[in-house]
């Protein structure tokens, strides 16, 4: 059974994730890939790295999937987020949304990923190719 929630530190599965979210009522399935890239602000990156404290951070995905599911009207929601080292090109966070329509389904995605970024204990350390390392995105969610 694939949990339509997770923090897991295995490589994430699109396609399987796919799977559970066929519905006949839905006109719209927006399955959204955030990847690990090459750059960041002009520097040279490695590789990722994602720590988190995995019970909030399971608990707040699961409220933002609520949220996105009254908010949006969607018919079905998943989000899952890998920890760890995340090599280059592969994914660090899926998002998927089904709904009626593709609008809904758009929206909810993207209001999900800027979410994770806001509220969610997940860090992002970059490694970069000058043998330097720097957390990123992190700092916003220091400040109470």
């Amino acid at each position: 059974m694939i949990p339509w929630i997770a923090v897991q530190e295995a490589p994430l599965d699109a396609m399987a994730l796919r799977t559970v979210m066929e519905d006949p009522h839905a006109g719209a399935l927006v399955l959204f890939e955030g990847r690990a890239r090459d750059h960041h602000e002009g520097r040279p990156v490695l590789q990722l790295a994602y720590e988190a404290y995995v019970p909030m951070a399971e608990k707040e995905l699961g409220l933002l999937r609520e949220k996105a599911i009254e908010r949006y009207g969607l018919t079905r929601c998943a989000v899952h987020h890998r920890i760890g080292v995340v090599p280059l090109t592969e994914a660090a966070v899926i998002v998927a949304t089904s709904s009626a329509h593709r609008a809904e389904s758009f929206q909810a995605a993207a209001w999900i990923m800027d979410e994770i970024k806001q509220r969610v204990p997940i860090w992002k350390r970059e490694k970069y190719r000058d043998g330097s390392e720097s957390w990123v995105e992190c700092t916003h969610r220091f400040q109470m």
